[in-house]
């Protein structure tokens, strides 16, 4: 780079790499792995249980349920409630596949609502026209951290019959108005992935106020049986163990726990530095015309910054958001999609052709799905890094930008 480029800010990616996103990990979290590998208890075992009554207090919530995966804490909360073959669960296509294919694995069948433009939470509106007698639950996604119309959800969801369950992946330190989500008692499902606001390398978290719900979920998670092996190992309650209903192992093991309960204690400072960069980024960009930013929803709320995810003007730009990204990537910048609509997806598309159900409307969704970046965003990320990624941004949107109508510019 010529000292010419480096005065005008220019980026080539050979001098500069900034992911989409890196987990935090101090010298904390490596001593609390370590005293787990000393320990000899590596499976699930105290130091999960340690991190579920950490993180229910936390949240005030008063059951937490360690799970292997957010994944698997979805499937386990609509197994307990008992969705099945002929239920319908409402959901957004605008989300990672595993909040659809949870339902679809039950043999009941995820029926699609679209977001909100600018939001791109799950609309109230849309969710009460996709409602049938057979509606069973109804999962809102807290979409990069922020919360969705929960009151409006509820409104549509009351005396009906209908569970909300919230897939709140992104959402830990999320608030609706006052209230943590997570802390009600619809079941809120957390994940703990290494590009989540605090991580265990993999893990989720369900917390219910129920304390029946709590029971089963606990049941199902560990192959449906009366004691988990901690239990078994200690010696309380009976010898013997007897399987109550067919479950799965979704365990959480105490190596996972240890790096949660050390970053449980660290997700306010690490919110904290995402909102700052969020809020960098909308000064940063602000005033490129060829760009939408987040926008915010217009009731109270606490965002977690989960992720900054801009639309593209596509209108306005000679290259498409795919080559965007690519060229991104050129220049040294990681960058993602969250999310390629699920009801695009091939299994979604054959399964529907096969049922002979009509095309799917969702037209705020689908222009989103061509549309959308994941800008970086992740507590480590420094100033300087985020400079380079909106250099980059700017280099691009400058390099491709059509020449506005009925002149240049």
């Amino acid at each position: 780079m010529s000292t010419a480029q480096k005065r005008r800010g220019a980026v080539v990616g050979a001098e500069k790499r900034v992911p989409l996103s890196r987990p935090t990990i101090e010298d904390d979290e490596i001593a609390s792995v370590v005293a787990v590998l000393r320990s000899g208890w590596l499976a699930s075992g105290p130091k999960v249980v340690e991190f579920e009554q950490a993180f229910g207090q936390l949240l005030g919530a008063p059951h937490a349920i360690a799970v292997g995966s957010a994944t698997a804490g979805l499937h386990l909360v609509l197994a307990a409630l008992a969705v099945g073959p002929g239920d319908e669960v409402v959901v957004p296509s605008l989300t990672w596949p595993s909040t659809a294919n949870v339902i679809e694995l039950l043999g009941a069948r995820a029926v699609f609502a679209d977001v909100q433009p600018g939001t791109l939470l799950l609309d109230p509106a849309d969710v009460a026209r996709r409602i049938t007698p057979r509606t069973r639950a109804v999962i809102p996604v807290h979409y990069a951290g922020a919360p969705a119309d929960l009151d409006a959800l509820r409104a549509v969801t009351k005396g009906r019959g209908i569970a909300l369950v919230h897939d709140a992946a992104h959402a830990l330190g999320t608030r609706y108005g006052s209230e943590p989500i997570g802390c009600g008692a619809e079941p809120a499902v957390f994940s703990f992935h290494p590009v989540k606001n605090i991580t265990t390398a993999e893990g989720g978290m369900v917390t219910v106020s129920d304390a029946q719900l709590a029971e089963r979920l606990r049941l199902l998670r560990f192959h449906g049986i009366t004691k988990d092996t901690w239990s078994r190992h200690h010696g309380t309650g009976p010898v013997r163990y007897e399987v109550l209903e067919p479950g799965w192992k979704y365990t959480l093991s105490d190596l996972n726990a240890a790096l949660g309960v050390v970053q449980l204690g660290k997700v306010e400072r690490f919110n904290a530095r995402r909102r700052e960069l969020a809020a960098r980024y909308a000064r940063l960009l602000a005033g490129l015309a060829e760009l939408h930013l987040p926008e915010a929803p217009p009731y109270t709320h606490t965002h977690a910054w989960h992720l900054y995810v801009v639309h593209l003007r596509l209108d306005r730009l000679a290259i498409d958001r795919d080559a965007f990204i690519e060229a991104l990537g050129e220049l040294g910048i990681g960058a993602g999609v969250h999310f390629t609509p699920v009801h695009q997806h091939r299994h979604y598309r054959r399964s529907r052709e096969a049922m002979s159900v009509s095309g799917v409307d969702l037209p705020v969704t689908e222009a989103a799905g061509e549309a959308i970046v994941s800008l970086p965003l992740y507590p480590g990320m420094s100033d300087e890094d985020q400079d380079h990624v909106v250099a980059a941004v700017r280099t691009l949107v400058t390099r491709h930008r059509l020449p506005a109508a009925g002149g240049t510019r």
